[in-house]
């Protein structure tokens, strides 16, 4: 039987050794990649094809949340599992919609991460408790008002490019790295640049960057 491979991605070099550590005790399971920032996690997922892939939510260049998104379209078979830190993160439901299987506070990886994975691989979902009580009270306290909310907030939703984008700026990059990081020209970076600030009614980077926080598209 082959063995079962993953992928771990983390911008800490100490956390990615650590989880690597705790899944290779497991006899028959190999890591295949690492990745430090979503981009390349995305990248290697698409050329190995990882049965599961663990992501930490708050990454550089692409989140986790952007992440997930992505390799549900080119590596649906790849099982996501999401690490985070915080156990009341407003991302989950959008982690869940995006494909996620898995939610997993770090404070608990080394308690859960093989229990994690091992649920996943039998086609299972895996959340930490709290987070599991979270979704639950999520789904069973949805009311009209909120869903009003959740469809005057889709209306201004950005599209996968501009996501990424508005993460990039965020990050403080300017419009020519943007342009290098995405391979597009500059003058289409600066393009997407002003119909996002337009859009979302942005008069300054700061103001974007206040954007990209409250919608947990980057961390402060």
């Amino acid at each position: 039987m082959p063995p079962v491979s993953i992928l771990i991605a983390d911008d800490h070099e100490l956390v990615r050794k650590g989880i690597r550590t705790v899944l290779e005790a497991r006899t028959g399971w190999q890591v295949v990649a690492e990745a430090s920032d979503g981009r390349e996690a995305v990248k290697k997922t698409q050329e190995l094809k990882p049965q599961v892939a663990i992501l930490d939510i708050s990454m550089p260049l692409l989140n986790g949340l952007e992440a997930t998104r992505q390799i549900a379209k080119i590596a649906p078979q790849t099982k996501v599992l999401i690490l985070t830190m915080h156990e009341a993160d407003p991302m989950i439901q959008q982690i869940l919609q995006a494909g996620a299987r898995g939610y997993l506070l770090k404070s608990d990886a080394s308690l859960d991460l093989v229990s994690a994975v091992e649920a996943l691989l039998r086609n299972k979902t895996f959340f930490t408790p709290k987070v599991g009580q979270i979704v639950l009270e999520g789904y069973l306290n949805k009311n009209p008002k909120a869903a009003d909310e959740d469809a005057e907030n889709g209306a201004l939703r950005l599209t996968a490019r501009q996501r990424q984008i508005v993460q990039l700026l965020a990050e403080g990059k300017s419009s020519k790295e943007v342009a290098v990081v995405l391979d597009i020209s500059v003058k289409t970076a600066e393009t997407h640049r002003a119909n996002i600030m337009r859009r979302l009614d942005c008069h300054s980077v700061t103001d974007l960057v206040h954007y990209a926080i409250r919608n947990g598209i980057t961390q402060a």
